[in-house]
């Protein structure tokens, strides 16, 4: 997983009920939201409160192709986020995006080493390497190492997110 250096993770699927109204095309449960990013459809696990965005994708030693993480950020939480690879076994690739959904930034994160025996939790997370929205995220979307590069996104394209998520996160 990813889980964020100084904030938040992914999370982990609990149950399987409505969120509510969506726009028409939104395929979202409390728990999944699919997304289509560059002509594919990706079902994504929702972070959308404290604990899941911590927990992240972390200790997951497989990926599917097709799916990954969507954290969507309260507004008074919206900020420059950084996300590190904590207790991550895999590669994952990372897109950032601001309130109006547009990509800030991408990254391709690398395993890092395990926490060490004798190492305490604050060494650990002060070697581990930071990767930035650069500018202010509302979300961030995990996928796949491997995975942007055949997506060709460019800062500023727009990922259409279920609306309603907005005002689901904690």
């Amino acid at each position: 997983m990813v889980a964020a250096s100084l904030k938040f993770g992914a999370a982990t699927v609990l149950a399987t009920l409505s969120l509510g109204a969506c726009e028409p095309g939104f395929n979202t449960t409390a728990t999944t939201t699919n997304v289509v990013i560059a002509g594919r459809t990706f079902k994504l696990e929702l972070a959308i409160t404290p604990d899941t965005r911590v927990q992240g994708l972390s200790n997951r030693k497989e990926i599917p192709a097709d799916g990954g993480m969507l954290f969507v950020f309260p507004d008074l939480q919206v900020a420059r986020q950084e996300f590190v690879m904590r207790d991550c076994p895999v590669p994952i690739d990372i897109i950032f995006l601001d309130k109006t959904r547009r990509v800030t930034a991408t990254h391709a994160m690398q395993v890092e080493e395990s926490r060490r025996e004798s190492e305490d939790m604050a060494a650990y997370e002060s070697r581990l390497k930071r990767y930035s929205s650069r500018f202010d995220a509302k979300y961030a979307i995990e996928l796949k190492g491997g995975t942007l590069p055949s997506l060709n996104l460019k800062q500023g394209d727009q990922i259409n997110i279920d609306p309603a998520l907005a005002d689901k996160a904690r």
